[in-house]
């Protein structure tokens, strides 16, 4: 789904995103609470994702 480099670079959005809209005050904003939880949701559906691949790539005989 997204690379090693894109999930750092999505979280370090988020992290950024809560600073400064936490700093500016508008964390509030419908809007804002919409964007932010949009990219939190990607980052956890991807971790998610990673875990259920690498899951279905190992043999039987390694578990």
């Amino acid at each position: 789904m997204l690379s090693d480099k894109q999930s750092l670079i999505l979280c370090g959005v988020l992290t950024a995103g809560i600073f400064v809209t936490g700093i500016l005050n508008i964390l509030d904003n419908f809007v804002v609470l919409t964007v932010l939880t949009i990219v939190f949701l990607v980052i956890i559906g991807n971790l998610l994702y990673v875990q259920g691949q690498e899951k279905e790539d190992t043999p039987k005989d390694q578990e």
